[in-house]
């Protein structure tokens, strides 16, 4: 287990890509709009809000810690797109909400409805990143490099 409070952040370092991770920190709802209608997720302090981004360096790091903050602090929605989107293919991160979060390269950007799932880069499929009570699990990301800042 990596401790984790709801005023840090924690990035997953790799190759090609970097995943970005903070804690709900306090029971509250998130929206959800799809193109067919709005899901409401009740979530609570140990869950998870996880953006993925296709891309590596400062850049990355500052629009992840960027949309982290819209969707958590602003409670902005979680937009999903139609599929066959154009945007899709110009997204460079895309973000995932919930106390299980699977790695996917396997989905198009921006276009999946469950929470549960995150379009990531091929070095990450299949991993998972969980929150537990004080922290997060990474399962299948032990090769990786993390370091924790402040959010």
């Amino acid at each position: 287990m990596i401790s984790l409070s709801s005023n840090e952040l924690l990035l997953v370092l790799g190759n090609s890509g970097t995943v970005a991770v903070v804690k709900v920190g306090e029971q509250r709802q998130f929206f959800v709009d799809t193109p067919e209608r709005e899901i409401v997720l009740a979530m609570g302090p140990d869950e998870l809000l996880v953006a993925s981004g296709f891309g590596t360096g400062e850049e990355i790091v500052k629009g992840l810690k960027c949309v982290l903050y819209m969707i958590r602090e602003l409670n902005s929605p979680l937009i999903v797109l139609p599929k066959n989107h154009p945007a899709s293919a110009r997204l460079k991160m895309v973000l995932a909400a919930g106390k299980r979060i699977v790695l996917s390269c396997g989905i198009t950007p921006g276009t999946h409805p469950g929470q549960h799932l995150l379009c990531a880069i091929n070095e990450f499929d299949g991993a998972e990143i969980l929150g537990v009570e004080g922290g997060v699990e990474l399962k299948g990301l032990e090769w990786a490099k993390y370091e924790r800042m402040g959010f």
